[in-house]
């Protein structure tokens, strides 16, 4: 019964895969998942799930223009329409809710754009402590005391000494009945990575274009988070002028001014210097913006910025230009003709819409970097 139970669910699991796979465009697209998120796990509303099978009709059942009858006969009112007559017992339509973790979620994405698992680096300057328990000691806290084997070997000790009563089996351990698991430290080999989101928020960036940020970003999250032990996130938001900010604050933040992408690309040169040693740490950086910058000389900035500073020491420079009727898109024909369409260090993509976001997703880690 029980190989039968699991043979059902492992069943059941495929099932699910298959459909969030077939519908994955459009959850990366609506954000439902995004607002369902907790715990590290994702609720997921699917169709019903149905085991095929046969359906009889009714052979005595009637249709139009069928049955007895005279011409000029008064036809009936037919089927009640839905909100008519009384309450019904049939059933309606159901949609379930399934549970998923964002790893399974990560996997699933992965498999659908074929994305190839990351190349770390800095693995062999950075060391994690993990705590093993391997062994009982007599002595030792009570936080760690070991029940089972504390009632074993004071059951083995009440039988020794003749004190067991079947009839009434009742073990109380005493001080040298104890035990307490003992563990070693080992230190284990990791690489860690910071993404540096980076997001123009001037006038000409309105809420949808900073939702679709919102929805990338949470993918590429979700992706990053199953190929690294440690990530951590900061963000960036510019006008004509830079600032460290949170997320909560980073997706709602809109600005009246002009646009400086320089200001962005200075700031995040320094967040790195200060905190994160590009040796040691695995570092991607990701700019949204709708292309319009101030001017030619700001422009230029950028560019010796990124060749001679952020693009050296990251694993990748990725730039996402989230279309905006406000916006030029400037920025991007700069980019692609300082640094060519196929440069190895810097990644680029038009992102027209949430339908596009699916896209950006293959193009900006497709390359395993």
């Amino acid at each position: 019964m029980a190989m039968k139970m699991e043979s059902d669910l492992n069943r059941f699991r495929k099932i699910v895969r298959g459909k969030i796979k077939k519908e994955l465009r459009r959850f990366i697209s609506s954000g439902d998942l995004v607002g369902r998120q907790g715990n590290k796990r994702i609720t997921i509303p699917l169709p019903r799930i149905d085991i095929p099978h046969f359906s009889f009709g009714n052979r005595e059942k009637g249709g139009v223009g069928q049955g007895d009858g005279e011409v000029g006969d008064t036809v009936g009112q037919g089927q009640p329409q839905p909100g008519q007559g009384q309450a019904g017992e049939g059933e309606g339509q159901h949609s379930l809710e399934v549970d998923v973790t964002l790893e399974e979620l990560a996997q699933i994405l992965g498999e659908e754009l074929a994305l190839p698992n990351i190349q770390n680096k800095g693995k062999e300057n950075i060391e994690d402590k993990k705590y093993k328990y391997s062994g009982i000691l007599k002595k030792g806290p009570e936080s760690l005391r070991h029940f089972k084997r504390t009632f074993k070997e004071a059951l083995r000790r009440s039988i020794s000494t003749g004190d067991y009563d079947p009839d009434n089996p009742v073990i109380i351990p005493v001080k040298e009945d104890k035990r307490f698991r003992s563990y070693r430290i080992t230190h284990e080999k990791v690489a860690n990575a910071v993404i540096v989101y980076m997001m123009d928020v001037s006038g000409s960036m309105g809420d949808e274009q900073k939702e679709i940020v919102r929805l990338t970003a949470f993918w590429l999250d979700t992706w990053l988070s199953t190929q690294y032990n440690g990530l951590e996130r900061r963000f960036i938001i510019h006008d004509a002028t830079a600032r460290e900010v949170d997320s909560d604050t980073f997706y709602k933040t809109k600005e009246s001014g002009g646009t400086l992408i320089s200001s962005a690309y200075k700031l995040a040169m320094k967040l790195i210097e200060d905190n994160f040693n590009p040796h040691e740490w695995n570092i991607y950086l990701f700019h949204f913006s709708d292309g319009d910058n101030w001017s030619g000389n700001d422009t230029a900035d950028c560019m010796k910025i990124l060749e001679s500073s952020l693009l050296p020491i990251s694993n990748m420079f990725c730039y996402g230009q989230v279309e905006s009727r406000y916006g030029s898109g400037q920025f991007l024909r700069d980019l692609h003709k300082h640094f060519g369409e196929t440069n190895e260090g810097i990644t680029t993509c038009q992102i027209k819409d949430r339908d596009a976001i699916m896209d950006a997703l293959k193009i900006f880690l497709g390359k395993g970097r």
